[in-house]
């Protein structure tokens, strides 16, 4: 999702949109700037994790097993005694970790074969796509499975998988970008002087794609998190005793009548993280689209 930001600058300056008032456009949109401050706050504390816990997540304590939310424990205790608070904690870097480099990965592989795609003659650029929805045609739950069922994943090895079953939709915006803006007269007079390809896409062709791109990138950092999720729940996700999100709600499900809290609140950070990385994704493309008006 930082990567995503990093973009959206860049993408601002260079389609000439000053930064200043597209935060104004942003700032504007209450929900949007709420949705933002929650995402800082989980992600601040992911990073702060060792300083906020006390306990570290792998502490077993057979004594205090499934506790209840209490001073000593702020969301209880699970089956082994471990705190459900750091777990929580700790497993927000696992699942922001994962968002963060699976998003970062799907850009850069979306970017470069949509701007090939983009720029390549129609045959070449035709069977491109035709390649895109050959693998968009594969259900992408049934592709992860099968990988990590090969090959078990850490972190990285995860967003990897993630990236790689995800990329194509980028990829269709930024051949769309490119090839609407191919027949625009700056290209053409670009051409004219002799621009290189390289050159050409870096700096006439592949800025008027940040915007949309940054969007696709946002919204899909939601999907990401709820993929990974899906993967620990089933268990085939970050391997034990990393704490992770879905795993918790797995480990939690046959003591959800008396022992709730164990599956509800790492089922709680997933809906507020995915329900905030949508609301931010809305609340730039409401910023772009009220640019876009304006401009037209």
């Amino acid at each position: 999702m930082l990567a995503g930001w990093v973009l959206l600058y860049a993408g601002m300056v260079r389609s000439a949109q000053t930064p200043g008032r597209m935060r104004r456009r942003f700032d504007g949109d209450v929900v949007g700037g709420i949705a933002f401050s929650v995402l800082v706050v989980m992600m601040a504390a992911a990073v702060l994790a060792p300083l906020l816990v006390a306990v570290h997540p792998s502490d077993v304590a057979p004594a205090a097993r499934y506790e209840a939310p209490s001073a000593s424990h702020a969301m209880g205790t699970d089956r082994f005694g471990r705190d459900v608070w750091s777990r929580v904690v700790y497993g927000a870097r696992a699942s922001f970790g994962v968002c963060a480099l699976s998003v970062a990965l799907a850009v850069a592989i979306g970017t470069l074969f949509g701007a090939l795609s983009g720029i390549a003659p129609r045959r070449v650029d035709d069977a491109m796509m035709r390649a895109v929805d050959g693998l968009l045609s594969f259900p992408r739950l049934l592709l992860l499975l099968t990988a990590v069922a090969l090959v078990p994943p850490g972190a990285g090895t995860l967003a990897v998988f993630i990236a790689v079953t995800g990329w194509m939709g980028m990829a269709r915006i930024v051949r769309g970008e490119v090839r609407r803006m191919r027949s625009r007269e700056f290209v053409d007079a670009a051409i004219a002087t002799g621009v290189a390809t390289p050159r050409l896409l870096a700096r006439h062709l592949l800025p008027n794609a940040l915007g949309a791109l940054v969007i696709a990138a946002t919204l899909n950092a939601g999907t990401v998190i709820l993929v990974e999720s899906s993967l620990s729940f089933l268990g085939l996700g970050l391997a034990p005793p990393t704490p992770s999100w879905g795993g918790m709600v797995f480990e939690g499900r046959d003591a959800l009548s008396t022992a709730w809290w164990v599956s509800a609140f790492p089922a709680f950070a997933i809906t507020v993280a995915v329900v905030a990385l949508n609301l931010v994704g809305d609340g730039i493309r409401d910023a772009l689209d009220a640019r876009s008006s304006m401009e037209a």
